[in-house]
């Protein structure tokens, strides 16, 4: 009779775990069909490829971001590097400043110098020791100071058609944007599954001095996972650029807040350990659906902020409850 009543225990709480793992993406369908019932546009065609434009650069940023937050770290340098990748890369393609038209390569570069803050943010965190919100923080105004200089006082304007349409066209009904941010998330989970980055992140981020003594060269494996939130973020200011035809300081001025929220939403842990970027994309959607859908229902922007800072600190509050007595210190 124990024997029964133990099997049945353990089966509840593992419906319970996966009911847990899945109430970020309820939540999403959940959302998509109450605004579908309230607004008769939500599901128009011409308001699904707006909501898919919406969503393509904060999943580049989100998926960057989540290799971070499953340290148990944060990377707050998002804003500055978008920034200035987006001055690099429209200053070294075809613009109306200067005679360079690197093609692709100005791409390749502005993605690469997002790599290098991301290297920066890793090497003060792991051989400095310097906290990875204060280090970030400020390679971030690092960034914005360097995307003010390369501004100059107007912001460049970029006229290479290729990378015009790239970031306004689309394939049919949906946006090229939307398939490159598909391309990178796909990119992002093979590192995450299959490479030694993407499955020690979960290892650290967990347990940090057990990953240590287990003999895990802990401080490359933090490094890289920076340097691949940097390079997102180095492609979202490009791909930005492209969308709106300039490069200045303020492009990813609201990327931050939106990638750390997607993040939560989607269920990884601020504490690290827990989430991946599936679940990121998952996030994503939630924070996009919110937004727009209160938009067609007439609620102004004061409001969904509030509804947004409301939803974060619900998400975070029920994804980290089963972990509140292990849970001591906010890292």
């Amino acid at each position: 009779m124990s024997h029964t009543k133990a099997t049945a225990s353990v089966s509840m709480s593992v419906w319970r775990h996966r009911l847990a793992d899945a109430g970020p993406l309820i939540a999403l369908v959940v959302l998509v069909l109450v605004f579908a019932l309230v607004s008769p546009i939500f599901l128009s065609q011409g308001n699904l490829s707006i909501l898919l434009t919406q969503l393509s650069i904060p999943i580049v940023v989100a998926t960057g971001m989540t290799f971070v937050i499953l340290l148990g770290s944060i990377d707050l340098s998002v804003s500055g590097v978008m920034a200035t990748s987006s001055l690099v890369f429209v200053l070294l393609a075809q613009n109306d400043r200067n005679d360079i038209s690197l093609g692709f390569g100005a791409l390749l570069i502005a993605t690469l110098v997002g790599g290098a803050f991301g290297i920066l943010n890793g090497l003060l965190n792991v051989r400095l020791g310097i906290p990875s919100f204060m280090a970030t923080l400020g390679t971030g105004a690092i960034g914005i100071g360097v995307a003010t200089v390369l501004f100059g006082g107007r912001a460049p304007r970029l006229i290479d058609e290729g990378f015009r349409t790239l970031g306004t066209g689309s394939w049919g009904p949906v946006p090229l944007l939307f398939l490159v941010s598909i391309l990178v998330v796909a990119a992002a989970w093979g590192v995450q599954r299959y490479t030694k980055v993407g499955r020690y992140g979960y290892v650290i981020g967990g347990d940090e001095p057990i990953a240590k003594l287990s003999g895990i060269a802990v401080g490359p494996y933090k490094v890289a996972a920076f340097v691949l939130a940097g390079l997102a973020s180095g492609l979202a200011g490009s791909l930005s650029a492209m969308q709106l035809g300039v490069g200045s300081p303020q492009i990813g001025g609201d990327a931050l807040f939106a990638a750390i929220t997607a993040v939560v939403l989607g269920g990884t842990l601020l504490v690290g350990g827990r989430g991946g970027v599936l679940r990121s994309l998952v996030g994503v959607g939630i924070l996009v659906v919110l937004a727009n859908g209160l938009i067609l229902v007439g609620f102004d922007s004061s409001v969904q902020i509030a509804v947004q800072g409301a939803v974060i600190i619900v998400a975070v509050a029920a994804t980290g409850w089963r972990l509140r007595r292990r849970i001591r210190v906010i890292k």
